[in-house]
C-alpha cells in the first residue's frame, strides 16, 4: 500500500507546479486505519509546507498514523518551521519518504529528527517518480545554477521559419496553449535580442492561468527598441535585460529611467553575452529554472557549450523546405562527437507532436 498513496501524494504534489519554486513540489497524506485523514500540498513559496497543510486538514487526531511524503521533511528554520519537528510534535508513528532532500541544510537531518524521537522511516518508496517531479529544483540546489529548458517548434524538416523569417504559426493553437503553460511552470523565460526585433513577444501567461515568469532578454550592445512589448505590464511581469558593456550608455539611461533593469555580464571571445556566466548570476538571483523560446543564435550557443538540461521541440506536420534552421552550426564534423538526448517523453498536441530529451553527461 506505501506505492497506492505515495502515488496520490504525488499527484497532490503536482499542483504546485509553478507556484512553490524555488522550493520543490511536495505533496503529503496522512493515513489512520486504512482511512486517509488529512492531506496537502506546497501551494506557493514563503508558504506553509505540505506536511503542515496535511496537518491543519486533518479530520481527527494524528496520533499513531502514518505520514506519506514525495520528499524529506525539512529540519531547518526558513520561512516556516522545520516540518519534521511538527510531526513528531503530533505523535505521528511512521513516516514513508520518497526520497532524501538534497539541500545540505535538510539532507538526512529530517530523517535523523525523526528517528531519534522513535518514529519509524521508510525511504525511497517510488523514488525515481519523486526525484523526477522535482528535477528543475535538484538541479539548482546541487548546482546553484537554473534548469534550463531549451524550447523551440519546427517543421517537420526540421525549420523553424521561412528563408524570410516569417514563423507565424508553426504550431497548432492546442501546441501554443501548452508553451504557455510551460511558461508559467518556469521562473525565468528567455530570448534574444533577433527574436524581439523579429517578433516582438509579449512572453507572459495568457492562454492559461499561472504565474508569470521573470522575462530575460539578452542584448549584447542594447539594440532593443524602447516600445517593445516586453516592457510592457511591469507590475505583471519583470523584464531583465542583460547585456555588455559595450552598450550604449543614452540607451542605458532610458532603460533605468524607465525602471528596467539592466544586468552587466563579461563578454566572451565572440563579444557577446558569457551564457555561463550569466546562468551563475541567475542563480544567485534564486532564479531556479529557465524556458529559452530562442532565438535560433542563442539556443545554438546553449547547445554548443552544453549549457542545457532538457529540450522540448515541437514538430509541426509542414514542410518548407529551405528555411530557418533552430541549431546552427556546431563545429562537429564527426558523428562520435554528437551531442546526445535521452528521448525522455513523446506526446502529441494538437496535430503536432512534441519530443522531450535530457542531455546525456
Amino acid at each position: 500500500m506505501d506505492e497506492f498513496y505515495m502515488r496520490r501524494a504525488l499527484r497532490l504534489a503536482r499542483k504546485g507546479e509553478g507556484w512553490a519554486s524555488p522550493n520543490p513540489m511536495v505533496g503529503a497524506l496522512i493515513v489512520k486505519e486504512g482511512k486517509i485523514i488529512g492531506q496537502g500540498y506546497h501551494k506557493k513559496f514563503g508558504e506553509n509546507h505540505a506536511e503542515i497543510n496535511a496537518i491543519n486538514h486533518a479530520s481527527e487526531s494524528i496520533e499513531g498514523a502514518t505520514f506519506y511524503v514525495t520528499l524529506e521533511p525539512c529540519s531547518h528554520y526558513g520561512k516556516t518551521p522545520p516540518c519534521a519537528e511538527k510531526i513528531v510534535d503530533v505523535k505521528a508513528s511512521r513516516v514513508v519518504i520518497g526520497t532524501t532532500d538534497p539541500n545540505p541544510l535538510v539532507s538526512g537531518k529530517g530523517i535523523e529528527i525523526l528517528e531519534s524521537h522513535g518514529i519509524k522511516t521508510k525511504v525511497g518508496v517510488l523514488e525515481e517518480e519523486c526525484v523526477a517531479l522535482n528535477e528543475k529544483y535538484f538541479k539548482f540546489i546541487k548546482t546553484r545554477t537554473p534548469f534550463v529548458t531549451l524550447k523551440y517548434a519546427q517543421t517537420i524538416d526540421g525549420r523553424v521559419a521561412t528563408s524570410a523569417s516569417h514563423s507565424r504559426w508553426i504550431s497548432s493553437g492546442p501546441s501554443l496553449k501548452f508553451a504557455h503553460k510551460l511558461r508559467s511552470h518556469h521562473d525565468g523565460v528567455l530570448i534574444g535580442i533577433g527574436t524581439v526585433l523579429k517578433d516582438d513577444p509579449d512572453l507572459t501567461v495568457r492562454l492559461v492561468r499561472g504565474r508569470n515568469p521573470l522575462r530575460i532578454v539578452i542584448d549584447s550592445s542594447l539594440q532593443i527598441p524602447l516600445n517593445a512589448r516586453i516592457f510592457q505590464n511591469q507590475e505583471k511581469a519583470k523584464t531583465l535585460v542583460v547585456t555588455t558593456l559595450r552598450c550604449s550608455a543614452e540607451k542605458l539611461a532610458r532603460l533605468e529611467g524607465m525602471g528596467i533593469e539592466v544586468l552587466f555580464i563579461d563578454k566572451n571571445g565572440q563579444n557577446h553575452v558569457d551564457l555561463k556566466k550569466l546562468l551563475v548570476e541567475l542563480g544567485k538571483r534564486e532564479i531556479s529554472s529557465i524556458l529559452v523560446e530562442g532565438g535560433s543564435k542563442i539556443i545554438t550557443s546553449l547547445v554548443k557549450e552544453k549549457l542545457f538540461d532538457r529540450m522540448l521541440i515541437i514538430t509541426a506536420p509542414k514542410i518548407l523546405g529551405k528555411g530557418i534552421e533552430a541549431i546552427g552550426d556546431l563545429g562537429i564534423e564527426k558523428m562520435d562527437d554528437s551531442i546526445g538526448l535521452t528521448f525522455d517523453k513523446v506526446y502529441r498536441k494538437g496535430d503536432d507532436i512534441i519530443i522531450e530529451g535530457l542531455i546525456q553527461n
